[in-house]
C-alpha cells in the first residue's frame, strides 16, 4: 500500500480568514496548506455557517465533508453522486448546539444520564492534526482533547482521535480514546448514524437473536427481549438497543442501495426513527448506530479503539 502522510500545524493559525475558526472553548487553531493537502484530496473551506469544513475527494469521484465542530461527518456521496448520509432540516450551524444528522460523536455518554444527553464531543470544536494518501485516496485525523468546557462537565483528561478513510464506495472511521489523566474513567459511546432513507421501506439484517433494551413504548423504561426477526423494519417509532450485535449488518436503505456497516469493537447497535415526534422528516432517514453501551473503563495512559466501515456493492 502506498502511502503518503504529512502532519498539520495546529499552533498558528495560516489559512484566510474565511476558512479559520476561532479558540472556543480551548480548542487550538487548526491550519492547513491548502496546496499541499489539495494533492491528498483533502480541501478546508467554508461550510453552512461560516464553519470549517473539510472536504475529502477520492479518484473514483466519491466524496465526504466533516465539520470540525463536532467532528461530525455531514455527507458521503458515492461516485454516483447520491449521499447515503441524511442531516435533518432543523440542523443548526451556529456553534450553539450540536449538528444534527450525519454521523454525530456521542461521547463520554450515550443516551441521558449523569451529564448532557450524547456528552459533549459533538459541541466542541475538533482540530486536524494528520492527513495521509492511501493508495490515492483521502484519510484525515481529527483530535480532541478535554478543554475548560468539558472539564466543567466531566472532570477528567483524555486525548480522542477520529481517523476517517474515504475510498471509491466506502468510508471508513476509526476512534481512539486515550485516558490522560492520573485516575481512571469510564465511559460510553456511539456514532449515531443518520442514513437517507425511505423509512417505510427501509430494512435492517444481522440483528436476529441480539439481547433488546425496547424503548417503544416508553423511552425512559426500557423493555429486555431478544430480536426474532431476520429482517428489522421500521414500521412507526423505533428506539432500540442490541446488545453484542453481529459484527456486520446489513441496512436496505429502500431507495436501492445495500449499505454493509461493519464493525471492530463497537460491541452494541441501537435502531431509531423518531416517527411522527419528528414529523417533518423522519420518512427520509433511519439512524443504525454502532454502540458501546456498557462502561469501557480505562486506567491512566490506556487506549480504546472502535473501527465503523460503511461499504455499497
Amino acid at each position: 500500500m502506498a502511502m503518503v502522510s504529512m502532519a498539520f500545524s495546529v499552533q498558528t493559525p495560516t489559512l484566510p480568514n474565511r476558512c479559520r475558526f476561532n479558540r472556543r472553548r480551548g480548542m487550538a487553531y487548526a491550519s492547513l496548506s491548502n496546496k499541499a493537502s489539495a494533492s491528498l484530496g483533502v480541501r478546508l473551506t467554508e461550510g453552512e455557517g461560516n464553519l470549517p469544513k473539510l472536504v475529502l475527494s477520492s479518484p473514483a469521484g466519491s466524496e465526504v465533508e466533516i465539520y470540525l465542530f463536532g467532528g461530525c461527518i455531514t455527507s458521503w456521496k458515492v461516485p454516483s453522486g447520491k449521499d447515503l448520509l441524511f442531516v435533518r432540516p432543523d440542523a443548526v450551524f451556529n456553534q450553539k448546539k450540536p449538528i444534527s444528522g450525519g454521523v454525530p460523536h456521542c461521547f463520554p455518554q450515550f443516551g441521558p444520564g449523569p451529564i448532557q444527553q450524547h456528552g459533549f464531543a459533538r459541541n466542541m470544536d475538533w482540530t486536524v492534526v494528520d492527513s495521509e494518501s492511501a493508495e490515492g485516496n483521502p484519510v484525515v485525523t481529527l483530535e480532541l482533547k478535554d478543554a475548560p468546557y468539558s472539564r466543567a462537565i466531566w472532570d477528567f483528561s483524555f486525548h480522542a482521535l477520529f481517523k476517517v478513510a474515504l475510498n471509491a464506495k466506502s468510508l471508513s472511521t476509526e476512534l481512539t480514546v486515550k485516558n490522560t489523566d492520573s485516575k481512571a474513567f469510564s465511559f460510553s459511546t456511539a456514532l449515531h448514524t443518520y442514513f437517507r432513507a425511505s423509512a417505510s421501506d427501509a430494512s435492517v439484517k444481522g440483528l436476529q437473536g441480539c439481547k433488546t433494551l425496547n424503548k417503544n413504548p416508553d423511552p425512559k423504561s426500557p423493555v429486555e427481549g431478544t430480536e426474532e426477526r431476520d429482517v428489522v423494519t421500521f414500521p412507526g417509532f423505533v428506539d432500540c438497543v442490541y446488545l453484542d450485535a453481529s459484527s456486520e449488518l446489513q441496512l436496505d436503505n429502500g431507495l436501492g442501495d445495500l449499505i454493509s456497516i461493519k464493525n471492530t469493537n463497537w460491541s452494541d447497535a441501537v435502531l431509531w426513527n423518531p416517527y411522527l415526534q419528528m414529523e417533518a422528516c423522519y420518512k427520509d432517514f433511519v439512524c443504525v448506530e454502532n454502540a458501546k453501551i456498557g462502561s469501557v473503563q480505562l486506567e491512566p495512559e490506556q487506549t480504546w479503539t472502535a473501527v465503523q466501515h460503511l461499504s455499497t456493492a
